[in-house]
């Protein structure tokens, strides 16, 4: 409520006065409250309390479901208080006053209290004073201050309408005794609150609205940062009044607002339906002795609207609940369902509803609503860094953002939160009012140990796994494996005695594990924590004695005094995350072998650049996966013991010679010996005859790969990226059937493909970025193969004749020849045989035009040809998901073989001679405008624009939301005549 002007003079008095006067009569107040249009009306004095307290209560009271009149607009001086006000005040179930200490400066706020009141005394309406940072007993106790802003109203009127003061000073009297009336009614004093956190006394005023009304609310924070916009979908879902009974699910990870979310809606929807039941914490209550008997109690009660019911078993609670529902159209919310059988005993029921009907639940576990094909599921995001921030104010500071001092440490405190509502509100919250040194202290003790209120919030995710298995698996890869490709960790974890597949499945419907477009292992940091600190916690002071080590400090001292026990699973150390060890003096540190002595349980090892001494001949056999960056050693020794390694990482080694003896390594599946520089040669591969993946990138020496490699029945992916001094490739690879990714981008001083790659029918991935298309297509000069003869006939006319065959594979699903200095003249690859290819990169290649084979690729879903300078056109482009053109920046018109085949994606970063768009942009000469056109768009001072910046607005997002991706395009104008004409939006 805007308050009126504290300059008033007589005349605006006198005609305020004047004007309620003859108002038109109101109707007389009705002591029920069953017609109400509003549950609250909310009155406070706008100069103090409207930015900051008022507006915070009336969020949420809104946010309750609370129907909340609150005057927007305001009263201009002078103005009569508007007769809408005083219908809102009658047609409102409760009145909430919010006093100040300058309330009664106001005579705007002190006739609406007075309209208020006379309500109260006619009809016994329900008025709740709070006195926010004032005691009630102000109003007596300094009566004189009160009084002289009194005596300040009655001197404006007073020296103007004389002849009214009688009446007038009645008004005053009338005003005062409202004052007193109000101050006896008790009321809510927010100083009472003992820790002074404005955000519970709030929650206090919701809750005591609550009881006043007799309406069934649910209690929800003040803060809602976020909830609404996550709560849309489900708001919309709610308002289709199909005559179906609906099932939907809100998922979501611990603590990331799910509850909230539910109840925001219910207090929201409640009211339009006939009846309604919000069961809280179903987990943990019907785990109780007669926990489910008290659920359907509950239920009971609440579509009875309050009439109490005895159940005594499970049996007859469901008949009860059948005959209460019949014929009513409710709104049932289920809270943290996390077992099938709660779940079914509800949907069992569903024949029961009435139609229309809507059932809610939240739970953790989305494989429980995904077994029902009916149900509609909502998966709830963790908040952005801005929503994080304000969120995390509001608790600590109370205001929208941090203050000056504390900011860079909030948005540290933020960082580690990573979105989650739950550890943003208690982490806040502890923090709040305490000085900057412990804020530091408490931010590094974090990175040791969680929180312990958000530790046990999620630890309940942990408990709730179905078995063992799939808890040993979580702590492994919470340990471990967090950011590496899953299909890795799948071959690793297999070997290790899990069921990895499954379990990761399982691990990603508890919300536990998530899969990126990488396809990388994701877990959110908080969970990562907690899974870590159930581990830290079997030993919390012997790092030994645990079943898992990845602190690198920890791993440190362990090999050093050679404290490892039997438990240890897993261990990792790498010597560059070490203070005082990382730059440069990791080699000044030797560890003895023997410090492994006792670890016969161990699988996982990463020992990245540390230095071993002594013999391996007692080194665990046990070992599953071996990770040791800059292995020190030429040679692999045979005394080492790696007959059950599956994965072998030794990147940026010393290795010359890989293997030292003819020892078989039959389990070795992936072999990553990338950055190897003084590794001129492949080892044999007969001695590895199960391996998988072949990783070679950036062996600058390598010169030569083993015939051997032929033999390798299961090799799937060999990468040799960067490998600039091989020369040739075997042949005898390209007969492996299991054959599907070759990597030979940056293999510059590379003579030729093999002859056969063509029939490898296997392959779906080749990249073979920077490599001069004459080395791809031609021999070494000795035979005179047809591409060298071609090559010829390219190099002596200019062109390339029509060939009828490529070198290619029709198999390929992924093709990158980025760089490889194609152009219109030199584009000797006919791809029209390619119909599985999806993703096609040509970036960084003197093309001008799209060639005419590609057009015809119909499963072509991504085309990418980031800075190619001298591309002009793209015509009848293929139906595309994303087209990628960035830097294309003589590109100038792009068209569609269809006007519905537009891509969903178009990254056209510094595209700016990009004129014509179909379906989006068209840039038209002015004089072909026509000029009502032209009069419409304001587009009359043509000549003095030389430049035009227009926003463009594309398409959709990857996620499918509806935010466009927005680049800005500088259309150079050279001459007014030319002035551009934006036509059409997609």
């Amino acid at each position: 409520m805007k308050k009126a002007a504290s300059s008033l003079g007589l005349s605006s008095l006198f005609r305020f006065h004047l004007c309620s006067m003859v108002s038109p009569r109101v109707e007389e107040f009705s002591s029920s409250t069953s017609q109400c249009a509003y549950d609250v009306f909310l009155s406070s004095r706008g100069k103090e309390t409207r930015k900051s307290f008022t507006d915070q209560l009336y969020i949420a009271l809104l946010d309750s479901g609370f129907h909340t009149f609150r005057d927007e607009e305001g009263i201009e001086v002078g103005e009569n208080i508007k007769p809408e006000l005083w219908k809102a005040i009658q047609d409102s179930k409760i009145s909430i006053v919010v006093f100040s200490e300058d309330y009664a400066s106001s005579c705007w706020c002190l006739d609406e209290l007075l309209m208020i009141l006379k309500r109260r005394r006619a009809s016994g309406h329900e008025v709740l004073p709070i006195f926010y940072n004032m005691d009630p007993t102000l109003i007596k106790k300094q009566k004189e201050r009160y009084m002289e802003a009194f005596a300040r109203h009655e001197v404006q009127f007073i020296a103007e309408v004389d002849e009214r003061k009688v009446e007038w000073v009645d008004k005053l009297k009338d005003r005062w005794a409202a004052l007193e009336e109000l101050a006896d009614l008790g009321g809510m004093v927010s100083k009472d609150q003992d820790d002074g956190d404005e955000s519970k006394f709030i929650q206090q005023v919701v809750i005591a609205v609550q009881d006043k009304i007799n309406r069934t609310i649910l209690n929800v924070s003040p803060y809602l940062i976020g909830t609404h916009t996550r709560a849309e979908d489900i708001n919309t879902w709610l308002q289709d009044e199909s005559g179906d009974v609906s099932l939907a699910a809100i998922c979501g990870m611990g603590g990331i607002g799910k509850t909230t979310i539910a109840k925001v809606v219910y207090n929201l929807k409640f009211s339009s339906f006939e009846g309604g039941s919000f069961l809280e914490n179903i987990r943990e209550i019907s785990g109780q002795p007669r926990g489910l008997i008290r659920l359907q109690k509950k239920l009971l009660s609440d579509i009875l609207r309050g009439r109490k019911e005895k159940v005594y078993s499970i049996d007859e609670g469901i008949a009860k609940i059948k005959a209460a529902l019949y014929c009513k159209r409710v709104l049932v919310v289920l809270d943290d369902v996390d077992k099938m059988e709660q779940l079914d005993a509800i949907l069992g029921m569903r024949d029961w509803f009435s139609q229309g009907s809507k059932i809610i639940i939240t739970t953790r576990n989305e494989q429980l609503p995904r077994a029902h094909e009916t149900c509609r599921i909502y998966r709830v995001e963790k908040l952005d860094d801005a929503e994080s921030l304000e969120l995390f104010s509001w608790h600590a500071f109370g205001q929208d953002h941090p203050t000056d001092d504390y900011e860079a440490d909030s948005r540290r405190m933020v960082h580690y939160c990573d979105g989650l509502p739950l550890a943003i509100k208690v982490l806040s919250t502890s923090l709040s009012g305490k000085s900057l040194d412990v804020w530091k202290s408490h931010l590094e003790k974090l990175k040791a140990i969680p929180n312990g209120k958000v530790f046990e919030k999620l630890k309940i995710s942990y408990e709730n796994l179905q078995d063992e298995h799939d808890k040993n698996l979580f702590l492994h890869i919470a340990c471990f494996f967090v950011g590496k490709d899953k299909d890795w960790t799948v071959q690793v974890l297999n070997k290790c005695d899990f069921y990895t597949t499954i379990g990761i499945h399982n691990l990603i419907d508890r919300c536990m594990l998530s899969i990126d477009f990488r396809n990388k292992l994701r877990m959110h940091q908080l969970i990562q924590d907690m899974g870590r600190e159930i581990v830290r916690q079997e030993s919390p002071y012997e790092p030994g004695k645990r079943s898992r080590i990845w602190n690198h400090e920890e791993s440190f001292d362990v090999l050093a005094e050679k404290t490892g026990a039997e438990k240890i699973e897993g261990l990792i150390l790498d010597m560059h995350f070490l203070k005082g060890v990382a730059e440069g003096n990791s080699s000044e540190v030797v560890f003895e072998t023997n410090a492994f002595a006792k670890m016969c349980k161990l699988r996982l090892l990463q020992l990245n650049f540390v230095q071993l001494s002594g013999s391996f001949e007692k080194f665990p056999k046990t070992l599953r996966w071996l990770c040791w960056h800059g292995f020190p050693f030429e040679s692999i020794h045979n005394d080492f013991q790696l007959d059950n390694v599956v994965a072998l990482d030794m990147r940026y080694s010393r290795l010359k010679n890989v293997w030292d003896g003819r020892k078989c390594f039959s389990s070795l599946k992936i072999l990553n010996l990338s950055h190897s520089h003084f590794l001129a040669k492949t080892p044999d591969f007969s001695l590895v005859p199960n391996l998988e993946r072949l990783i070679l990138k950036d062996c600058v020496n390598l010169a030569e790969v083993h015939e051997s490699i032929g033999n390798l029945k299961a090799l799937a992916v060999m990468i040799l990226k960067d490998c600039r001094n091989l020369r040739k490739l075997p042949t005898n690879f390209i007969v492996l059937k299991s054959f599907e990714k070759l990597d030979i981008s940056g293999c510059s001083n590379l003579d030729e493909l093999p002859t056969g790659l063509m029939n490898m029918k296997s392959l779906k991935v080749f990249l073979a970025d920077r490599i001069d298309i004459s080395r791809l297509l031609s021999t070494t000069g000795e035979p005179k193969s047809r591409y060298a003869f071609l090559w010829s006939l390219v190099q002596r006319f200019g062109r390339v004749p029509q060939l009828s065959r490529s070198p290619l594979p029709s198999s390929l699903v992924r093709l990158s020849l980025e760089n490889c200095n194609l152009s219109d003249d030199v584009f000797p690859m006919d791809f029209s045989h390619l119909n599985l290819l999806r993703d096609l990169n040509l970036g960084r290649n003197p093309i001008r035009s799209l060639p005419e084979c590609i057009r015809g690729l119909s499963a072509l879903h991504i085309l990418r040809l980031e800075s190619c300078t001298e591309l002009q056109s793209l015509l009848e482009l293929p139906s595309l998901e994303i087209l990628q053109v960035p830097e294309c920046t003589s590109l100038q018109r792009i068209t569609y073989q269809s006007s519905t085949s537009g891509p969903q994606i178009i990254e056209l970063t510094n595209c700016g001679k990009l004129v014509d768009l179909e379906g989006d942009i068209k840039l038209e000469p002015i004089g072909n405008v026509d000029a009502e056109v032209i009069k419409v768009l304001g587009l009359h001072n043509v000549q003095s624009m030389t430049n035009v910046e227009m926003d463009f607005f594309n398409g959709v997002s990857a996620n499918s939301t509806s935010s466009g991706r927005i680049e800005r395009l500088p259309i150079q104008v050279p001459r007014p005549e030319l002035l551009l004409c934006l036509c059409t939006f997609r």
